[in-house]
C-alpha cells in the first residue's frame, strides 16, 4: 500500500513541477475570467442601447408620409425601442429627396431611410429600406412587427372596440409549467419541479457532463501519455522493478484523479470569485438563479456518475497507454476510447431538447454513455428508480471487468517493447508472460 500512494505522491509532484501544466491552468483561469467579465467590459465601451435612427420623407402630399407619422409614434411608446424614425421636409422631387436622405446618411444623422410607393391591399405603402449595410434582417424585422401592431390596432378600432375591450384582446396569456412524477402518489410532499428548478438542474447537467468530457479526454489523455513516455524513456523498466505493475496503474489513475480534482476547484473558485463581483452578481440577480432549487438527489447522482464515468475510461487509457511503445502512436490507439466518450457526449448534449426519446433511454443502460446520458434523463425528466439503478449497477459490473482486463493489459503492456499494440502481440505476450 506504500508503493500506491508512493506512485501517487510521485504522479501529483510530477505534474505540479512541469511549468506547462502550471502555466496552463493560469492560461485557462484567465480565459474563464475574460469569458464571464465579458458581458461587463462590452457594457464600459457602450453608450446605452443601441437606436439605430432611420429617415423618411414627412408631407402631407406624399402617399407614405401617414405611415412613417405611424412607425415614428410606435417606436417612441417603446420602453427601449430600437428603432428612431426621422422625419424630413419633402423638397418637392423624389430626386432631391433622396438626395437629401442620402446626405444625412452622410453626414452620420441617420443610418438609412424609407421610401413609399403605391398603396396596397394590406393597407400600407409598398416600402423600401435603404442603406449602405447589407442583410439589415434585424431592423427591417422591427419595422414589420411594428406595422404588425399598427394595422391590428386600425383594424379594431375600425370594428368599434373600446379600449378596455382592445387591451383585453392584447393582455398576454400566462401558463405555468411543472415537472411532475407519474409514478408519485397524489397528495404526496412533492408538487412537482418548478420552470426554475428546471432551468437550474438543467444548468448542472450542462455543468457535469462537459466536466466529465473535460476530465475524460484531458486527464485520461494525460494518463496514456505519461505511461507510454515511461515506456519510450525506459524508466518503467526501474519502476517495474519496485512497484508492481497493478499499483503503478491504479496509483496513476489516482494521481491524475487528484491533479484533475485539484484543477477543477481552482476554476471552481475563479468562478465563483468573478460571479460575486459586484457587477455581475447584479446581473445574475436579474435572471433570478437560486442554487438552492437544486435537488440534493440529483447532485448525489451527478458525483456518483461522475467519479464511476471516469474510472470507468481512465483504466481503458491507461491499459493502452501501457501497450504502446512510442508517443507517436498513441494517438492512433486511443482513438476508439476517445470516440466512445464523444458518442456519450453528444447524445446527451443533442438530445436536451427530446431526454424521453427511444435513444436516450436505451444510451442511459449503455455504460460507456451511461454517466452522460443517465445524467440527462435525471435533470430533465423523471426516470424510475429501478432503471437509475439498474444503470449504475451495470456500470459497476463494467467497470470490474474493465480493471480485471485492464489490470492483465497494463501488467503485460508494460513489458513490450519495440512492436506495434495489437491484439496478436498482446496475446502472445500474454502466453510468455503466463498472464
Amino acid at each position: 500500500m506504500n508503493n500506491f500512494w508512493t506512485v501517487v505522491s510521485f504522479t501529483l509532484k510530477n505534474k505540479f513541477r512541469g511549468k506547462a501544466f502550471v502555466i496552463t491552468t493560469l492560461i485557462i483561469a484567465c480565459i474563464m475570467t475574460i469569458a464571464i467579465n465579458l458581458p461587463y467590459i462590452f457594457s464600459q465601451f457602450n453608450n446605452g442601447d443601441k437606436v439605430t435612427s432611420i429617415g423618411y420623407i414627412q408631407s402631407e402630399q406624399a402617399e407614405g408620409s401617414a405611415t412613417g407619422d405611424q412607425l415614428k409614434a410606435y417606436f417612441e411608446l417603446q420602453e427601449k425601442p430600437g428603432v428612431k424614425l426621422v422625419p424630413y421636409a419633402d423638397k418637392g422631387s423624389e430626386a432631391d429627396n433622396e438626395k437629401q436622405l442620402k446626405q444625412a446618411i452622410t453626414d452620420k444623422d441617420i443610418k438609412g431611410y424609407l421610401t413609399f410607393g403605391q398603396m396596397t391591399d394590406s393597407g400600407f405603402p409598398e416600402m423600401t429600406y435603404k442603406s449602405e449595410k447589407l442583410l439589415e434582417f434585424e431592423l427591417t424585422s422591427s419595422i414589420k412587427n411594428g406595422l404588425q401592431v399598427i394595422r391590428q390596432a386600425t383594424v379594431l378600432q375600425d370594428a368599434g372596440l373600446t379600449e378596455v375591450q382592445m387591451a383585453l384582446l392584447n393582455a398576454p396569456i400566462n401558463i405555468a409549467s411543472v415537472q411532475i412524477s407519474a409514478t408519485e402518489a397524489p397528495g404526496s410532499a412533492s408538487e412537482g419541479k418548478t420552470p426554475e428548478e428546471q432551468a437550474v438542474n438543467m444548468g448542472l447537467v450542462y455543468f457535469i457532463v462537459i466536466l466529465l468530457f473535460m476530465a475524460i479526454m484531458i486527464t485520461g489523455q494525460l494518463i496514456a501519455s505519461e505511461i507510454t513516455a515511461e515506456k519510450s524513456s525506459r524508466v518503467m523498466e526501474l519502476l517495474i522493478t519496485s512497484v508492481s505493475p497493478l499499483k503503478q496503474m491504479f496509483g496513476k489513475i489516482v494521481g491524475m484523479f487528484l491533479v484533475g480534482l485539484i484543477q477543477i476547484t481552482i476554476y471552481v473558485l475563479v468562478i465563483i470569485v468573478n460571479v460575486k463581483l459586484p457587477h455581475n452578481d447584479k446581473m445574475l440577480g436579474e435572471f433570478n438563479i437560486d442554487l438552492t432549487q437544486i435537488d440534493p438527489m440529483l447532485l448525489l447522482y451527478s458525483v456518483l456518475f461522475y467519479l464511476t464515468g471516469y474510472f470507468l475510461f481512465a483504466t481503458l487509457f491507461a491499459a493502452v497507454g501501457s501497450i504502446v511503445s512510442r508517443t507517436e502512436d498513441l494517438g492512433q490507439a486511443v482513438l476508439p476510447i476517445t470516440m466512445l466518450s464523444l458518442a456519450g457526449f453528444y447524445i446527451s448534449i443533442f438530445s436536451i431538447s427530446s431526454p424521453d426519446s427511444v435513444l436516450v433511454k436505451v444510451s442511459s443502460f449503455v455504460p460507456f454513455f451511461s454517466p452522460f446520458v443517465m445524467l440527462l434523463r435525471l435533470g430533465l425528466t423523471d426516470p424510475p428508480v429501478w432503471q437509475v439503478w439498474t444503470s449504475i449497477a451495470i456500470l459497476l459490473v463494467t467497470i470490474y471487468a474493465s480493471v480485471w482486463v485492464s489490470a492483465k493489459i497494463y501488467r503485460t503492456g508494460v513489458l513490450m517493447y519495440g512492436k506495434r499494440p495489437s491484439f496478436k502481440e498482446l496475446r502472445k505476450a500474454m502466453k510468455a508472460y503466463k498472464i
